[in-house]
């Protein structure tokens, strides 16, 4: 239900016991993408993923274009390269498939 890395803080170590207890899924990102890698025969890249968290935090692309300070053809850019990746048909899609595969957490 989860992968640790040994370098893990404690308190990222405790937050991982307690989310696999609750029946969740703990991976860290690095490992995630990596696991995508075999299943869909693409990576998410790390900007990817960070793009696709605040996208399932429901921020719209301009919101996510200015935290993360680029433009909102950046953002737009990103997101069709994860959808495509995941063979996603829309943002809510392509959210539902990363938190099934452990990409990002809810």
């Amino acid at each position: 239900m989860g992968y640790l890395l040994k370098g893990m803080l404690h308190l990222e170590l405790v937050g991982a016991l307690r989310a696999v207890a609750a029946g969740g899924l703990r991976i860290p990102t690095e490992v995630a993408a990596a696991l995508a890698g075999h299943v869909t025969g693409e990576t998410l890249t790390s900007r990817e993923v960070e793009v696709l968290r605040l996208v399932a935090a429901g921020r719209s692309n301009k919101r996510v274009s200015v935290e993360l300070g680029v433009s909102e053809e950046t953002v737009k850019a990103h997101m069709r390269s994860i959808l495509n990746k995941l063979t996603a048909n829309d943002r809510t899609h392509a959210v539902t498939i990363a938190i099934k595969r452990g990409f990002i957490e809810v």
